[in-house]
């Protein structure tokens, strides 16, 4: 996804200071522009009918949002300072100040850094067009990367203790178009979040109509991602995160918590230190600290071969371990009394001390916090938090209750899950650990019965359920149609295609336990599944069209269509094939740019197939592609996806058919 653009200039020919007359709409078109595009962005002039104290709402909600707005102060335009304005008190950052000669700067702006173009006959200079690009995209890339440092506003730079506002606190009601782009995205991302689909999440965290949505984006895409036990994939979105907003603390704290996933807990801690050291009240990064202790101590005895007496000796003897994780979980709590994980946490590894040692060491402490901890879950507001709060009070039922109360604790609970697979098993997770160490059977019996039952009532997400072995993405050239002037697939080279591809899927091991994601396109795709369905793969096809459109488009204009059909009907319906997934259905409408125009539906798909393998795993997926090695007739071919491909993995395998035939 670009960064977005907005410039504030006068239209028309207008006159200077000097009496020459400006021709602004040559200079935006043939400078301003294409040197913000030259820069990587999408640019967005306002628009032509706006009139001084007659703003357009739309254009508030840009100067709001946009990642960049470029002003030309060439004349004293009122609309122009207006909008100036305007964004030096939204935004504190994000602003580049260009004009053509002129014979004085405005005082107001005369400490900004102000760059300077040519002009000839009212016009871009040609002999210094290049070069005056050049300095504006540079001014750009320089602007962005400086994003954090000092405010570039005058307005933040005179007030420092000035907060700008939150962007969707300034929502606009009366531009009904943009949010409700926004409302469909959003509804869009918390559909495939419940469904458990990363690959889904991904490709519209890469949509987000709005720039400024671009963090929450990735925090969710890598949420989902978490949940699913991608880490370094979700570690990948949460340093995108970082990389638009280095000060954000979910962000930080989301990759503090991959980082300790994938065992590299030296450079979890510093990521938590490093919140700690500006926040120093940020109890999540307190209470994760303090997770990496009590992993550390499970890490010490947990042991699958060893005996649950083994487990409990070992437990026992890390002693110095779990009274760490017991100081961080209190620290937490006292810092923020309501924050009930963090008490509960330690209130349960101070009953497990005592039931591993034979110590009085917490007793007095025990029950005054877990007094605490009740109150606070109980006094929980947030419907998001309401099963975890109801959760915790089953938590202290099995720290102090019967199994009857454990268990009308955890149905209360379960209630309230709304069928989340994830949390229901979180839960159940940390029960099976207090079973291991033979902490109150009964009532942790009772608890680990009552999640069970509530979890084969309910589907196991993708990510949970059957794991492929492998995963094999496949792109490649469809048949020719009739005539084609460059032949590129002809029809008579099906043969020598089909046994190249299945040679590549026996010399990579492929078989019955992988899985073959493709499109289902005459030509490459239907035979790369039905070679796999012959090893006895499962197939997953992606549409990019509805099924009838992409049906006419992408298997009926080959040689032989009416045939290629039938075959796809076949490997469609065939017992290893998954249900097909349909793009538009899934993922909603083609995303448009600045402009209006839609993105191509198969370079969209190609996104779609590229996070479809590799959110169930990077290093078990592979791409073969059947390609000649040149572009394709548009957007969204081969040459698009083994680019991709080898940007974030490396791992393809190319059937050059200049070779092959």
């Amino acid at each position: 996804m670009k960064l977005h653009a907005f410039v504030a200039m006068p239209f028309g020919t207008k006159p200077n200071d000097k009496g020459e007359q400006i021709d602004f709409n040559r200079i935006y078109d043939e400078l301003i522009k294409p040197a913000l595009e030259d820069a990587g962005l999408e640019v967005l002039r306002a628009d032509e009918e706006q009139r001084a104290g007659d703003i357009r709402l739309d254009m508030f909600q840009e100067l709001l949002m946009a990642d960049l707005v470029v002003a030309d102060l060439s004349i004293d335009n009122p609309n122009v300072w207006y909008e100036l304005g305007v964004r030096h008190a939204l935004r504190a950052h994000g602003v580049i100040l260009v004009q053509g000669p002129r014979g004085n700067k405005p005082f107001d702006i005369y400490t900004d850094r102000m760059l300077t173009y040519h002009l000839k006959g009212g016009a871009p200079d040609p002999a210094h067009l290049v070069d005056d690009r050049k300095a504006i995209a540079d001014m750009t890339i320089a602007t962005l990367a400086a994003w954090h440092e000092g405010p570039l506003s005058p307005v933040y730079a005179l007030l420092p203790n000035l907060q700008e506002p939150d962007w969707k606190s300034l929502r606009i009601g009366a531009v009904r178009e943009y949010w409700q782009r926004h409302d469909a995205w959003a509804a869009l991302i918390e559909r495939a979040c419940k469904a458990g689909r990363p690959e889904d999440v991904l490709v519209l965290a890469d949509e987000a109509p709005v720039t400024a949505l671009r963090v929450a984006a990735r925090l969710k895409a890598g949420t989902a991602l978490l949940k699913g036990q991608h880490y370094n994939y979700a570690l990948e979105q949460f340093e995108l995160a970082l990389s638009f907003d280095p000060a954000n603390p979910e962000a930080a704290r989301q990759r503090g918590i991959c980082l300790q996933r994938l065992k590299r807990t030296d450079e979890a801690r510093e990521v938590y230190n490093a919140i700690l050291a500006k926040r120093p009240g940020d109890v999540e990064a307190l209470s994760l600290l303090a997770r990496l202790d009590k992993d550390a101590w499970t890490d010490a005895w947990n042991r699958p071969e060893h005996s649950p007496a083994k487990k409990r000796e070992d437990a026992a003897y890390e002693e110095g371990l779990l009274k760490a994780a017991i100081t961080g979980y209190t620290r937490a709590f006292r810092t923020a009394p309501g924050h009930y994980y963090s008490g509960i946490n330690a209130v349960t590894l101070m009953h497990l001390h005592h039931h591993l040692t034979g110590k009085d060491s917490f007793n007095a402490e025990t029950h005054a916090m877990a007094g605490g901890v009740g109150w606070a879950a109980t006094c929980e507001q947030a419907p998001a938090q309401r099963f975890w709060a109801a959760a915790t009070l089953g938590d202290l039922a099995v720290l102090n209750g019967s199994a009857a109360e454990v268990t009308a604790a955890y149905q209360a609970a379960i209630a309230l899950a709304d069928k989340n697979w994830f949390a229901l098993d979180a839960c159940l997770a940390q029960l099976r650990l207090l079973a291991s160490l033979g902490f109150r059977p009964d009532e942790v019996g009772a608890g680990i019965t009552t999640f069970e039952r509530a979890l084969t009532r309910l589907e196991p997400p993708t990510e949970k359920g059957w794991q492929p072995r492998k995963v094999f993405l496949f792109s490649g050239h469809m048949i020719d149609a009739p005539g084609r002037p460059t032949p590129r697939f002809p029809a008579d080279k099906e043969p020598i295609a089909a046994r190249a591809i299945a040679d590549t899927l026996a010399r990579l091991g492929a078989g019955k336990d992988d899985l073959a994601i493709t499109q289902g396109a005459s030509g490459g795709d239907l035979l790369f599944a039905e070679a796999c369905i012959a090893l006895g793969m499962h197939v997953q096809l992606l549409l990019p069209l509805p099924e009838a459109d992409f049906i006419e488009q992408s298997i009926l204009p080959a040689t032989n269509g009416d045939a290629w059909r039938e075959r796809y009907l076949a490997v469609r319906d065939h017992a290893l094939t998954l249900p097909n997934r349909v793009m538009p259905e899934v993922l909603g409408p083609l995303p448009k740019d600045a402009s209006g125009k839609p993105m191509s539906p198969f370079e969209r798909c190609n996104h779609w197939l590229l996070h479809s393998t590799l959110s169930l795993g990077i290093k078990r997926g592979y791409m073969i592609c059947l390609w000649n090695g040149s572009g394709g007739d548009g957007p969204g071919g081969t040459e698009h996806m083994v680019r991709d491909v080898k940007t974030r993995t490396g791992q393809v395998v190319w059937l050059d058919t200049r070779k092959l035939w």
